[in-house]
């Protein structure tokens, strides 16, 4: 549940950031929900919404590994199926944009390899490796 709080903390900490960046009017409290709008790269709420959902992957992969240390990519894909799961809930219908789910799934990389890389660094000594001497 900590994960799930701290990943929704910094969307709309990094929401909030976007919008101000792009000078746009902020969007009502679904915007990291919104599977709807129209993918454009000249549509300036579809790069908020784009270019938010891959940094808040990234900077959550990272915030992970300070909490859990190992086992960023089972956190992450918990984290995204309750997302997901919201998502569905608030649009009130499960969301079938190829867009979205692209942009997901980029996301979700960023969040394993970001967060896998730094628990290396930080925690390689603390790590445990499988002995396949008997095996």
């Amino acid at each position: 549940i900590m994960l799930v709080v701290v990943f929704y903390a910094v969307y709309y900490i990094v929401l909030s950031i976007c919008f101000t960046a792009f000078r746009l009017e902020m969007l009502d409290g679904l915007a990291p929900f919104d599977f709807k709008t129209n993918p454009s790269w000249i549509n300036p709420n579809y790069l908020v919404l784009l270019i938010s959902l891959e940094i808040t992957y990234f900077v959550c992969g990272l915030l992970f590994v300070l909490i859990v240390e190992e086992w960023v990519w089972d956190y992450a894909i918990t984290v995204t199926a309750i997302h997901i799961i919201i998502t569905s809930a608030v649009m009130s219908e499960f969301p079938l944009m190829p867009h979205w789910w692209t942009a997901l799934g980029a996301a979700l990389i960023l969040m394993i390899c970001g967060g896998q890389i730094l628990a290396y660094c930080l925690f390689k000594n603390n790590l445990i490796y499988p002995v396949l001497d008997d095996f």
